[in-house]
């Protein structure tokens, strides 16, 4: 990862858009929420990544979000390790509960048509 200064500060619009697209909106939410073009959001990001000197949304979520909550940029070894490990946790925790979801939602979804064929075969005879 480039070192990124957290000195630099961006103009109003800049922190507005950087904070959205940290968030996870998109370019086109960005300019519906904010009423410009997505040409506007788009230039406005490049202006962001040549005063950072990044190329990519994810490294402006992580320069946001250390910014803005004073994370250092630079951890040891062992705090990525651990984080890395907590990100993965809460990943497959929401990835076995969805998959759970799902399960029963098709589980409950194949019995009601099984139901069904059998009534109608039923009415039929």
């Amino acid at each position: 990862m480039l070192k990124m200064a957290r000195e630099i500060k961006l103009t109003s619009r800049e922190s507005e858009i950087a904070e959205r697209i940290a968030w996870g909106s998109s370019q086109k939410e960005v300019a519906a929420d904010l009423g410009i073009s997505r040409f506007t959001v788009d230039n406005i990001l490049r202006k962001i990544y040549a005063k950072l000197n990044i190329g990519k949304i994810n490294e402006l979520s992580a320069w946001w979000f250390c910014t803005k909550f004073n994370i250092s940029f630079d951890l040891s070894p062992l705090s990525k390790q651990v984080i890395s490990s907590a990100l993965l946790l809460c990943f497959v925790i929401g990835e076995i509960t969805v998959s759970t979801h799902l399960t029963f939602t098709n589980r409950r979804s194949n019995r009601a048509r099984t139901e069904y064929r059998l009534r109608r075969r039923d009415s039929l005879t």
